[in-house]
């Protein structure tokens, strides 16, 4: 019998195979890089066939390091950056361009024209998410506008279209010889095309946005068998099983299955999400509508989610860009060579901002610099900078749900920063927990495969799973934390009307 199951985590930054055991720990792990492509300013791109090339090496790596093969394998899930669109050519099986990443805000003008009539909230109602350069609809209209001979391919029903999810699925399940084409709720939910109630493309907003429908991926439910592994792969014949957008199957990997619970995941950016059950709620505070989860035919699971565009890239920019620190690692020994952040704020709107704001004319800015920072200052500010968001966003899920959160599970690649994570605490006033398992998305598309093929049964029995590693109490005064919070905001007003017609 197999003993394990197999994640693939196709991310903004790298692609990942992660193998669990029955217990929920991780076995083995294969991981490589992708280069990040950016063409001009504000344009973000990935090269799908790379991502495609990377995902069968980590596989490979993952298999060879805990000296497995596929017939230990009981399933396998993925999950995957939830708003990157790839655009390929059904009879070639290539790309016709790179696949645009979530970040990417080159698809501004299309949102202003299709907000020409009715504003940003336009198809909010029925799809939970105001119209932004940060969901996967404008990124197909301006493929198909932009690209040479798209168009008229689409129309001819030659291109496929599908978030990094559906890239891999098809090319793991054969590519031209009957790979499937399918995504499921959490990432269909992500593209402003998906009806929340009936969990199927909408036609009007497909002819207004001038997509043809036959380039959209069969939506599925987040654990069931979408297909096997074809026959040129190390994992051949193995069913993949579970499907979840990378912050969706964080949510999962915590354990969070039920009303009212939430998770906060520090990653390139930040993504907090609530569940809020069966129920749909429509956010009155800047927050997005989404599907949390479907497991096979049970109702879907909805949440409200406050995206936070850079956290995470932030640090990356202070080592890659200005070369304050060569590892990410360092920010932390740097920011922990000063007391506080001298009076200095940093802004990352370096793609607008995103919840609760919503305004795609900011950029970054720092803030509050006198002859006494220095560069532990501008370390330290970097680091609040992701727990001041986070406070932004946790007060509008307050606000909508009416539940105030009592404690904030964590995860993700900044949770290893202590000094954040006090900071977090004391800036939210409530405990921030650390899980044993911090590679939760991973975890969480494997616990969706697992559970469709009988791996693991219940809800009850992944739950008794999740064990606490680590937590951190408010240590700051309400009066010092209130005082902070205050000089944020004014620093966030600071990055507004930035962007006009000739300031890109």
């Amino acid at each position: 019998m197999a003993k394990y199951v197999l994640a693939i985590d196709q991310g903004t930054t790298s692609s990942r195979a992660i193998i669990f055991d029955h217990a929920g720990s991780i076995v083995s792990t294969g991981q490589l890089e992708h280069e990040q492509i950016f063409p001009r300013a504000g344009w973000v791109e990935h090269d799908p066939m790379e991502i495609w090339d990377n995902t069968r090496e980590v596989i490979g790596q993952a298999l060879s390091k805990a000296n497995l093969t596929r017939h230990d394998i009981a399933a396998v899930g993925i999950t995957n950056q939830r708003e990157t669109a790839v655009v390929w050519d059904r009879t070639t099986g290539k790309p016709v361009y790179n696949a645009i990443v979530w970040q990417d805000t080159r698809t501004q003008p299309i949102v202003d024209r299709l907000a020409a009539d009715g504003g940003v909230e336009r198809f909010k109602q029925k799809v939970g998410l105001p119209l932004a350069t940060y969901f996967s609809g404008t990124k197909i209209v301006w493929i198909l506008e932009n690209v040479e001979g798209a168009r008229a391919k689409a129309e001819a029903g030659d291109l496929m279209f599908g978030t990094t999810d559906s890239w891999v699925l098809w090319n793991l399940t054969g590519g031209l010889e009957g790979g499937v084409h399918a995504t499921d709720v959490t990432n269909a939910s992500r593209t402003l095309f998906m009806d929340l109630e009936t969990l199927q493309w909408d036609d009007e907003i497909l002819r207004i946005f001038n997509v043809p429908k036959s380039m959209l991926p069969e939506i599925k439910s987040s654990s069931e068998v979408y297909g096997t592994v074809n026959e040129h792969s190390l994992l051949r014949e193995v069913p993949i099983a579970g499907i979840l957008g990378d912050q969706q199957a964080a949510t999962f990997g915590q354990a969070a299955f039920d009303q009212g619970e939430a998770k906060n995941t520090y990653g390139t950016g930040n993504f907090l999400i609530f569940n809020t059950g069966t129920e749909i709620i429509h956010s009155k505070n800047g927050l997005l509508t989404t599907l949390g989860y479907k497991l096979g035919d049970a109702e879907p699971h909805y949440a409200l989610e406050g995206s936070i565009a850079v956290t995470g890239a932030l640090v990356q920019w202070l080592r890659d860009n200005l070369g304050m620190i060569t590892s990410s690692e360092e920010i932390e020994k740097l920011a922990a060579t000063v007391d506080d952040n001298g009076g200095a704020y940093f802004v990352p709107a370096f793609s607008g901002l995103f919840a609760p704001y919503w305004r795609s004319d900011a950029r970054g800015a720092l803030v509050g610099l006198t002859r006494f920072v220095n560069k532990g200052h501008i370390a330290r500010a970097a680091l609040e900078a992701t727990a001041f968001q986070t406070r932004e966003v946790l007060d509008a899920v307050n606000a909508d749900s009416g539940v105030p959160l009592t404690e904030l599970k964590v995860d993700g690649g900044m949770i290893k920063n202590n000094l954040l994570m006090q900071f977090q605490a004391d800036i939210i006033g409530v405990p921030v927990v650390r899980p044993v398992v911090a590679e939760t998305t991973a975890l969480g598309a494997a616990y969706a495969a697992g559970l469709a093929v009988g791996f693991w049964s219940t809800l009850d029995e992944l739950r008794s799973q999740w064990q606490e590693d680590s937590r951190w109490t408010p240590k700051l005064s309400e009066e010092e934390s209130a005082r902070q919070l205050r000089n944020w905001k004014k620093a966030v007003t600071k990055t507004f009307d930035w962007v006009d017609e000739d300031v890109l």
